[in-house]
């Protein structure tokens, strides 16, 4: 299939959507912090069955040392640190702020990947590029107007910093990945990834004393549901077929393709939560899948 990356960086955009759902549902009950690391935990043990169905390993022990070491650092850059970084911007400037500055990953994983792996983008592509990190923005920064950028200046440079900082660490964990799997299997691949993430994370939590609040968090029957819906669709199949996408087609491709969530989910919100979609929305939304459709070409 000659586009089989792309078609993969679509599914994984959608993937992230439903994860998004499901985990803005369940943050409301839970918290942030827990969140984040019970949904390593949960999608550690669907990556778990399905590589031991297919390979008869509970772990990745065919995996190289060259593998082990790039897609682990991946995962702490990526699921530990970028993540970290993103979810208290969500807290410090809101998530349409948050989303908008995360528009930054296919521009910041182009220019690694040009710089790391030598990949180089055509004027076709670029322009590709440019019209979905546009249309996304745009959308985006209309989607949930800001209540005041002044309430504290600190905070809100702050929040902005964390957010560039998750939108690097996602960018970073896209290309150390890419270099660390080779053609190695992308769930093997992703469980490496993940597991590298939950022992960031355990350390962390550890030195912080947040066990707690994830204790208390394991006992909401209702939102731990929330949590496997969105463990399933993210850290599980969502990060696999992340994998796929920059296994098959260029880093910077791959991660445009996947930035599309901030439009896919202007749907399920309209149905779900019966929001008003407005003319820009509607015509941000057409020149992000027009940039989408550039790069199938």
């Amino acid at each position: 299939m000659s586009h089989a990356g792309e078609i993969a960086a679509v599914a994984t955009a959608v993937c992230w959507t439903l994860t998004a759902l499901a985990f803005e549902s369940a943050g409301r009950r839970i918290g942030a912090v827990s969140l984040n690391l019970i949904r390593l935990m949960l999608g550690l043990i669907f990556l778990t069955v399905v590589c031991w169905t297919r390979s008869g390993m509970v772990l990745p022990f065919d995996a190289t040392a060259h593998a082990w070491i790039w897609l682990g650092i991946s995962g702490v850059v990526g699921l530990t640190l970028g993540d970290l970084c993103l979810f208290r911007a969500f807290i410090l400037i809101g998530a349409r702020l948050s989303m908008l500055v995360m528009a930054l990953v296919p521009p910041m994983t182009a220019l690694l990947g040009w710089m790391l792996m030598g990949e180089v983008l055509d004027t076709r592509e670029l322009v590709g590029m440019a019209l979905t990190v546009g249309g996304v923005a745009w959308v985006v920064s209309e989607r949930k107007p800001g209540r005041n950028g002044g309430t504290e200046q600190k905070k809100h440079i702050g929040g902005i910093l964390l957010a560039v900082c998750g939108a690097a660490g996602q960018a970073s964990g896209l290309v150390l990945s890419k270099i660390g799997m080779g053609d190695f299997d992308a769930f093997a691949s992703t469980q490496i990834r993940v597991l590298a993430g939950l022992a960031g994370f355990i350390v962390l939590y550890s030195l912080i004393g947040w066990w707690p609040k994830v204790a208390s968090a394991v006992q909401d029957r209702g939102a731990m549901g929330r949590v496997s819906i969105g463990a399933f669709f993210g850290p599980f199949l969502g990060v696999s077929l992340s994998l796929i996408a920059v296994q098959l087609t260029q880093a910077g491709v791959a991660a445009t393709l996947m930035s599309l969530v901030p439009v896919l989910i202007i749907v399920p919100a309209v149905l779900l939560f019966k929001e008003k979609v407005s003319p820009r929305a509607i015509v941000g939304s057409v020149i992000a899948v027009l940039g989408g459709a550039l790069l199938f070409l």
